[in-house]
């Protein structure tokens, strides 16, 4: 668990200085440029196309690990739109809440306590 949580705060550290860069250097209006890739159907759409699926399973795992509550929907929106800078925190926040027990992580309180 010790070098997931490692992981974690490496991809948080290297991606939110990536997306600063970005954003400060192309702007933050990143949707009509990521929807304009797909309807052109080539390879930087399929990959965005591809890449919102991930997004999706993401969504729904974190609504799911909520059992769909209120504040579980809310946090799957999140994790739709926020991708990994969403989802590192969240994942990182997690590991640490269940004292390192994978179970737990992965299916939430209710799920893994039956």
């Amino acid at each position: 668990m010790k070098m997931f949580r490692i992981y974690l705060i490496v991809v948080i550290a290297c991606l939110g200085i990536y997306t600063m860069i970005v954003g400060i250097n192309h702007g933050w209006n990143l949707l009509p440029i990521f929807f304009a890739d797909i309807t052109a159907m080539k390879w930087p759409g399929q990959f965005n196309f591809d890449f919102m699926t991930f997004l999706s399973l993401s969504a729904l795992w974190v609504a799911w690990r909520h059992q769909f509550s209120g504040i579980g929907l809310a946090l799957g929106i999140v994790a739709f739109f926020g991708g990994m800078m969403f989802l590192a925190p969240y994942l990182l926040y997690a590991s640490i809440q269940v004292k390192g027990n994978v179970k737990l992580l992965l299916l939430g309180e209710a799920r893994a306590t039956v």
